[in-house]
């Protein structure tokens, strides 16, 4: 009987074991409504609800609360959307096109082996309270927390020197949140923010991406962590472009990294070129001077491509002492023939 109950709780464990489960609250009046989770893979896609990401659909219960749970989920972390459907009217073409501004939502951080839960609702508020096994669920909660900060310290004073100052300070501090946290999907969540070209940061961040290394940096961070994603790509690509971009609209920008880098490949080849042709050079002098005078002059006349007859009178020598000189030519070169010695003075 004992080895029953203990091969039960083996499994029972297993079978927990890789099961996610996300559970929350709405009001009472939504019981019934459907309620959805999506997975945010293009970060680019993250500031509203798109239908290509939806992957779960569950009901509001009659107390107002619901669940997701299974096994269906990536092992590494993620960001995920919970939203609760408003616009049913109409509501696919709406997310389609972006119009349904009635559906509230939360986004957080999660993987396959999580339990998260969201203890106040989130459909009355803009940012909510989540408990979770994963101390990286609540950490794009405090950024947002962070863009409402920034929000208030940019109209505050509208001044041209103000929003210089604040984005500069506000870039450093969004970057560096997003680099203790030690996730980059909280990082390209910040890029998204700060990279987008709706926004009043667009143009400080060409600016910022040709002088800071935070950029490439956050590049070998996603590499090591999320290798072969999809995002991953999407954002080297990205700053590959907008560094090009933003040396192309800001010459005093310019890339001096890739000039130099250019100039240096240029001095290279250059050498490589002298190092071959000097040592052709050398290996041919080396080859001559085993010749006597009258022979290398020999050598001479076949390099200019003349006949037996054209050298004899040239040199003024009979046709054949010509003769006699090329048949030393051969053996002391081990050659059969002319082409073989223009060959063996080519190496």
């Amino acid at each position: 009987m004992r080895n029953w109950i203990l091969l039960l709780a083996f499994l029972s464990l297993n079978m927990a074991k890789g099961q996610y489960h996300f559970s929350g609250h709405v009001s009472q009046e939504n019981a019934g409504k459907f309620i959805y989770l999506s997975m945010v893979e293009d970060y680019r896609k993250s500031s509203r609800i798109y239908l290509d990401q939806i992957i779960r659909r569950t009901k509001v219960d009659s107390t107002g609360s619901f669940q997701f749970k299974g096994n269906n989920l990536p092992v590494e972390n993620r960001i995920y959307r919970i939203h609760l459907d408003n616009c049913e009217e109409g509501a696919e073409s709406a997310h389609f096109l972006g119009k349904c501004q009635n559906s509230p939502n939360v986004l957080f951080i999660g993987n396959n082996s999580d339990s998260i839960q969201f203890p106040t609702s989130f459909e009355n508020q803009a940012l909510c309270t989540v408990e979770s096994t994963n101390i990286k669920s609540q950490l794009l909660l405090d950024v947002e927390a962070f863009k409402e900060e920034m929000i208030f310290d940019f109209t505050e004073f509208r001044s041209d020197t103000n929003l210089k100052l604040n984005l500069k300070n506000w870039f450093s501090k969004l970057q560096e949140f997003g680099e203790s946290a030690k996730e980059p999907l909280v990082e390209l969540y910040i890029f998204d923010f700060l990279s987008d070209k709706k926004n009043e940061t667009y143009g400080f961040y060409l600016d910022d991406i040709v002088k800071n290394s935070y950029y490439e940096n956050l590049l070998y961070r996603l590499q090591a962590t999320y290798p072969n994603t999809s995002f991953t790509k999407q954002y080297q690509a990205e700053i590959t472009t907008d560094e090009q971009l933003a040396s192309f609209e800001n010459p005093s920008l310019f890339n001096w990294k890739s000039l130099l880098f250019f100039l240096l490949i240029i001095s290279l080849s250059f050498n490589v070129f002298l190092v071959i042709r000097n040592g052709r050079n050398g290996k041919a002098s080396k080859i001559l001077e085993k010749l006597t005078p009258q022979e290398q002059k020999i050598v001479d006349q076949i390099k200019q491509g003349k006949s037996n007859k054209e050298i004899a009178a040239t040199l003024f020598v009979s046709h054949s002492t010509v003769k006699t000189h090329i048949n030393n030519l051969y053996k002391k070169l081990n050659v059969s023939s002319r082409e073989d010695i223009l060959t063996l003075l080519r190496k």
